[in-house]
Parts: C-alpha cells; sequence; structure tokens
C-alpha cells in the first residue's frame, strides 16, 4: 500500500482526494468558527418525492442507479412502479460493502469498500467528487444522520462523523476492540448505538464526540437499528433478533426461521404502529407486527417474496403518489427494496398490508411492483435516494433551488451543535 495513503489517514482530518476523471476538488477548509450552541430543532415537515433513485453495490465492485417512478394505472385503477438504469460502473477496486444517500433532497452520495476508502459523489451530476481516506480498515457501514453529516463505521474498530460540506472530520469515536458491524442513529440526531465484533454494543453522544454507555451483549451483534420513534432498537446477530429498551434492558428475543442478514423499521401506511422487516437466508423479507404492549412478542404476519437467493439488504422511502382527477386528497406510501445474491432489485409497495391485519391472520404474500435484474450479480448493499418533490417542481429558478438549499443546509449545522465542529 503507497506510503502516501498511509500519511494521509495520520493526519486529524480526512483528505479528500481527487477523483483521476478531474471531477470537483474538494477544500480542506476549517470548520466554521464563531456559531453560538444551538439545540437540536424538531424536525420540519418535509414534502415527499414523488420520484426516487435506487443506488446498489455489489460483489464485483459494480455500482448499478436506478430511476424510479410511479404513475396512476388507467387500467386497474391503480398505481404502476417503473426502474430504469441509470449508471452501471465499477466504483472501487474491492467488494463495496455500504452505500448511503444524503436524506432531505440532499445530492451527496456515499459508498464504502473492502479497499478501505469511502468514496464521495455528486448523485445530481452523477460524478465521483474524491475519496476520504481516514480508516484504516474495510468500510462496513455508511449513514446520513442529516444532509450534512456522514457517520462511517470500518473494521479499524471506530466511527467516523463527516461534515458533508467542507469533509473535514468532525469526531473520530473509538471504543470497541475490533471491527464495527453496523451503526444506528437514534431519530433525534443527538445519540448512535454501534455493534461489533468484540461482543460489544455501545452508545455514543454525537453532540459531545464521546461514548455514554456500553453493555456486553455475549454475542457478536451484526446489525443494529433503532425503532420510528426511538423508544426501543434491535440487535441482530445470526438468526436472533434481540429488543431492547432505551435503557438498553432486553425485552424479547426473536427466533427466526433462517439465518438473518438484513433488518428495518417501517412505520404502517396502513393503520399505525411500527413494523419491522427482516431479510434473510430463506429468500423472503418478513414482516413482523410490534405490538403497542411491550410485553408480547412480535410474530410474522406477511412476507414479502420473489427472490431466488438471500436477501442481503432492504431499505425504505416514503413516497407521494399521484393523484388521480376522481381524489383531491394528497396520497403517500412506502416503498420497500431489497437487493439479493440472485443479483436482483425488487420495489414492493408496504399499502399492499392491510390496517387490519394482525399476528392472528394467515401470513399474506407480497409480490413485487416493480424489479430490475442485474444478470447474475451478487448484490451486496442499497440505498435510496429522494427524487424531485412537488414543491421543488415548482420552482422555476435553478440559483433559487441553490440558495434554499444552502440556507436549510445552514439551519441544520447549528441545529447539530456547532459545539461538536468546535472542539474538531
Amino acid at each position: 500500500m503507497p506510503n502516501s495513503k498511509r500519511t494521509e489517514r495520520s493526519s486529524k482530518k480526512a483528505r479528500v482526494v481527487s477523483s483521476t476523471q478531474g471531477d470537483l476538488h474538494l477544500s480542506q477548509s476549517p470548520a466554521t468558527k464563531g456559531k453560538e450552541k444551538a439545540k437540536l430543532s424538531t424536525k420540519p415537515e418535509i414534502t415527499l418525492p414523488t420520484s426516487f433513485k435506487i443506488i446498489a453495490g455489489s460483489y464485483e465492485k459494480l455500482l448499478y442507479g436506478l430511476d424510479g417512478s410511479v404513475s396512476l394505472n388507467e387500467d386497474n385503477d391503480g398505481y404502476k412502479f417503473e426502474l430504469k438504469p441509470s449508471f452501471i460502473f465499477p466504483a472501487h477496486v474491492s467488494c463495496i460493502k455500504s452505500v448511503a444517500a444524503s436524506p432531505n433532497g440532499g445530492k451527496w452520495l456515499a459508498t464504502g469498500s473492502a479497499d478501505e476508502v469511502i468514496k464521495v459523489w455528486d448523485l445530481r451530476r452523477k460524478k465521483e467528487v474524491g475519496g476520504l481516506m481516514h480508516h484504516e480498515g474495510s468500510i462496513t457501514q455508511l449513514h446520513f444522520p442529516s444532509r450534512s453529516h456522514l457517520l462511517s463505521a470500518s473494521e479499524d474498530g471506530s466511527l467516523c462523523l463527516f461534515h458533508a460540506r467542507d469533509w473535514v472530520v468532525l469526531r473520530t469515536l473509538k471504543g470497541h476492540k475490533g471491527r464495527v458491524n453496523s451503526t444506528a442513529v437514534h431519530p433525534s440526531n443527538k445519540v448512535a448505538l454501534s455493534v461489533g465484533k468484540d461482543n460489544t454494543l455501545r452508545m455514543w453522544d454525537l453532540m459531545r464526540g464521546k461514548g455514554s454507555a456500553s453493555t456486553k451483549l455475549g454475542k457478536e451483534g451484526e446489525v443494529v437499528r433503532w425503532s420510528t420513534t426511538g423508544s426501543s432498537f434491535v440487535v441482530q446477530s445470526q438468526n436472533t433478533i434481540d429488543v431492547f429498551s432505551t435503557d438498553m434492558v432486553l425485552r424479547h428475543t426473536i427466533t427466526h426461521p433462517s439465518r438473518v442478514h438484513t433488518v428495518q423499521f417501517s412505520r404502517r401506511v396502513n393503520g399505525s404502529g411500527d413494523l419491522l422487516l427482516v431479510g434473510a437466508e430463506d429468500k423472503k423479507l418478513s414482516i413482523y407486527d410490534i405490538p403497542d404492549d411491550p410485553d408480547k412478542i412480535p410474530t410474522i404476519i406477511a412476507e414479502m417474496v420473489g427472490h431466488s437467493n438471500r436477501v442481503k439488504a432492504v431499505e425504505i422511502l416514503r413516497l407521494a403518489l399521484p393523484t388521480s382527477t376522481k381524489a383531491n386528497e394528497t396520497l403517500s406510501t412506502t416503498i420497500v427494496c431489497t437487493v439479493s445474491s440472485d443479483g436482483k432489485i425488487h420495489i414492493y409497495d408496504l399499502a399492499s398490508l392491510p390496517a387490519d391485519l394482525g399476528a392472528a391472520s394467515e401470513t399474506l404474500q407480497i409480490s413485487p411492483v416493480a424489479e430490475y435484474d442485474t444478470k447474475g450479480t451478487r448484490l451486496t448493499c442499497v440505498t435510496i435516494a429522494e427524487g424531485e418533490t412537488a414543491e421543488h417542481d415548482s420552482r422555476v429558478n435553478g440559483k433559487r433551488k441553490r440558495d434554499d438549499e444552502e440556507n436549510e443546509q445552514d439551519d441544520e449545522d447549528e441545529a447539530w451543535g456547532s459545539e461538536t465542529k468546535n472542539k474538531a
């Protein structure tokens, strides 16, 4: 490995190495100073997107980009979902392990690989921006808690919080002894959880950039996820899923019928309450009902089917639906995207799950509403980026769009707390 790369890693700030294609060079300007400490504000109501983008990584180093859309289906008075390829190219020199898109209409895409590099892309322009070379191990997970922050995890045992404007490292969180497998940021954006090879569950204070709690699990946690309200979380290991309260007290242990690879929480489209989506070796995405009563054990009520091999990853996105002339109300749904070792990308409509479908009902089988076949590529990870929104479409001036986005990001930086930035 070149010595220059090792030198870059030893810096307190992650260097952003410009791509060979001559795309945009990101600066290493210091973090903004002088801003007053601000508390996290209540998240504003977000206009739902009317389209979406799917980005999937693979073992074969290929990155797939798809444009997704939904339209009225006049034949059956329903909706038609479509996926169209946007790009396919080798993005890394080794297996792609994680992909993440910035939320709320953000433009950034981050990809992490076994080559130890986090690549940053301008998703709107479809251009590589550069590489963050701060970790000394394979990148295991990437996540944008906000449009201006990127959280990464690595086999080197550390987590890093980057500022997604100048790409400086705000904090390097160390505490795990060995590989970090998964991270989860609380809906408040104030704390994060992580699990790793050291059989430890750790909680991090993102505002102060330090650990706040830890507990031994007695087994290696592979995936950790917060519920949609942040009132509980789960840790997955092999075929078991442990349900914890926020004070790290174990409530339930779910034993899934087969080896689990991914889990994700989602709100119901019809009715209220949380669902737990579980992708596994059984080639299905199982849907668990999460009872309001914490003493009741979650049970499978439906299965999303159609894959011919293990389900490796799942992501969700709330989406605005087009309205017909017969209806004036604003409609929305939640789409579920899965990728599998069979090389296929599936889209499911969570509105297919009835509101009154409970644990006593027969297990419902849900088929995909759209599919893309990579022809045998072993897909490993996936993310969904928001496309255009109705509000975004109504704007006529490109400069106004940029000004609005910059103002929103400035507000978000203050909400995240200048205390963290000034300590970097």
